[in-house]
This record gives structure tokens, C-alpha cells and sequence, in this order.
């Protein structure tokens, strides 16, 4: 069972006195978790990713870290060295003048020496796979870049837990592939990532479990197979199934047999999904003669 890192009893925020915009968002986040936040615009994601990294002050509830009360608002967390937060624009987080600078400014804040910092970010650039935007001044570079740089200088501080406002929006298929296999390398060290977005079928490719926010409140979580086919839960809250759920439905409606086998969240696997079907019906009518 994983190290619980972070949790959310009731927690509530308010834009003013009378009006909510989170209320009683209860989550356990563990080390090496993937949960992805699923809801339409609007339901609140934004606020809820800075809620949680401690940045907003509560109206209710509590935030919890390794089980020690968080103190919230922008200017006092108590998260600050321990969560990493990427926003929906990354313009917002990337101030200085090239790409390596920026990358390195965290741990210069963090006392170490200019020139140790500059190497470390160079590495983080390359694993990255964008070393080559190392002297790039910050104002050139494309959204998917921005957010990709913004990501590397999370990344070089190490934090325990990411949290990632809409990761793939404004990203062309390479950056979103980069940006996944970068996700995923994460769990090899016990980063817990969570994830806000609108598309199911990101959250189905790439997430453990998923939590549906609606208009402020989390309607269900849970196992992200489980939520995510079920198409009731999803149309309540104004989201579309994933393509290939939809597709391995109809299959399923087909071969009866195959509604016991685990659910396919890619292209390729949705393709590897009809072979195994068609494999096993060349199987039965060789049986039947």
C-alpha cells in the first residue's frame, strides 16, 4: 500500500461570502499515484489544483500532508517545497530570460550554486528531450514548449507530488506523446501525479483512477475503468466516453465473450482488441466442424 502524501477533508473555497466554488472535495493522494481530474469547463479544476497545492485560503475542511495539518494561502503554504504546480498557462510561471535559466531558477532559490544548478537543469532538459531549446529566449517559444520548460523546472525540484492544470491543451499528438511518456517515468521515483482535464480519453490512457468534479463538488471516484465506461456518469457531468470504450462496447455487444477482458485505452490497443476477437471466432468455428 502506498505512503499517503496528501489529503482533503470537506474542503471548501469561496469567492465571496455567498458564493462557493469548491465544496466538501474529500481525496487521499498516495505516493506513485496517478489520479486524474475529469469535468467539464467551468466545474471547477483550476481552483481545485490550487486548492490543493495549499495556494487558496479554505473555507472549510482541511488539507492534510503525511497526516500534519497544510497551512493554505498563496503567501504561507506549507507545500510550497513539496508540490509542483503546472498551470494551464504556462506563461504565468516562466519569467526568465532563456530556457535554462529558467529551469534552473528554483534551484538557485534553493541555495544551490549557479553554476551546479545550471547542470542539473541542462539535464532535466534533456530528459525532457528538449535540450535544444537550452538558449532559447522564454518569449520564442510555442505553448507546447512553454509547458514543456515549465514541467523541466518543476521537475529538477523534486517534488513528491505534481499538479498538472490541463497538461495537454494547445499541444500537437508529439507533444502530448512526450509528455505522457515523461508522466509516466515519474512513478520509478514515487511522484504522485494528478491531472485535470476534459478529455476521457487522456484520463483512460493514462490514469489509475479518476475523480468526476462537477459544478464545485467530486460526484464519484474511483477506479478509472470502472467510471469511465460507465456512460450514465459521464453524461451527467457533460463528458464524452473515451473513443475506444465506445468502440470496444459496440464489440462487446457482438462477442458477449469479450466483456471480461480488460479495456482497451489506445489506438493499438483497441486494434490488438479486435484481433484477440477475431482469433477467437476463427477458434470456435474451427470447433464447431
Amino acid at each position: 500500500m502506498s505512503t499517503v502524501l496528501l489529503e482533503a477533508h470537506g474542503v471548501g473555497y469561496r469567492y465571496a461570502a455567498d458564493r462557493f466554488a469548491l465544496r466538501d472535495i474529500s481525496l487521499r493522494i498516495g505516493a506513485r499515484d496517478r489520479l486524474a481530474v475529469l469535468g467539464a469547463n467551468g466545474a471547477g479544476k483550476s481552483t481545485l489544483l490550487l486548492a490543493l497545492a495549499g495556494m487558496l485560503p479554505l473555507a472549510e475542511g482541511q488539507l492534510l500532508w503525511e497526516g500534519q495539518a497544510v497551512r493554505t494561502g498563496k503567501s504561507r503554504s506549507s507545500l510550497r517545497d513539496k508540490v509542483g504546480v503546472l498551470l494551464q498557462d504556462p506563461e504565468d510561471q516562466l519569467f526568465a530570460p532563456t530556457v535554462e535559466q529558467d529551469v534552473a531558477f528554483g534551484l538557485v532559490q534553493r541555495g544551490m550554486p549557479d553554476n551546479t544548478a545550471v547542470g542539473v537543469a541542462r539535464a532535466a532538459l534533456e530528459h525532457q528531450r528538449i535540450s535544444h531549446l537550452a538558449g532559447r529566449p522564454v518569449h520564442q517559444l510555442s505553448l507546447g514548449e512553454k509547458k514543456r520548460v515549465a514541467l523541466a523546472g518543476l521537475l529538477v525540484v523534486r517534488p513528491a507530488l505534481l499538479l498538472l492544470d490541463e497538461p495537454t491543451a494547445g499541444l500537437d499528438h508529439e507533444g502530448t506523446e512526450t509528455l505522457i511518456e515523461s508522466l509516466g517515468s515519474l512513478r520509478a521515483d514515487n511522484v504522485a501525479v494528478v491531472l485535470s482535464t476534459h478529455d476521457a480519453n487522456l484520463a483512460a490512457r493514462w490514469a489509475t483512477s479518476v475523480a468526476i468534479l462537477d459544478a464545485g463538488r467530486i460526484t464519484v471516484q474511483g477506479d478509472s475503468q470502472q467510471i469511465l465506461s460507465d456512460r450514465s456518469v459521464l453524461k451527467n457531468a457533460r463528458l464524452s466516453p473515451p473513443l475506444t470504450y465506445i468502440a470496444a462496447a459496440a464489440l462487446q455487444e457482438l462477442f458477449p465473450s469479450s466483456k471480461t477482458w480488460k479495456l482497451p485505452t489506445t489506438p493499438p490497443e483497441l486494434e490488438e482488441y479486435i484481433r484477440r476477437i477475431a482469433t477467437s471466432q476463427r477458434g470456435y468455428a474451427a470447433e464447431s466442424h
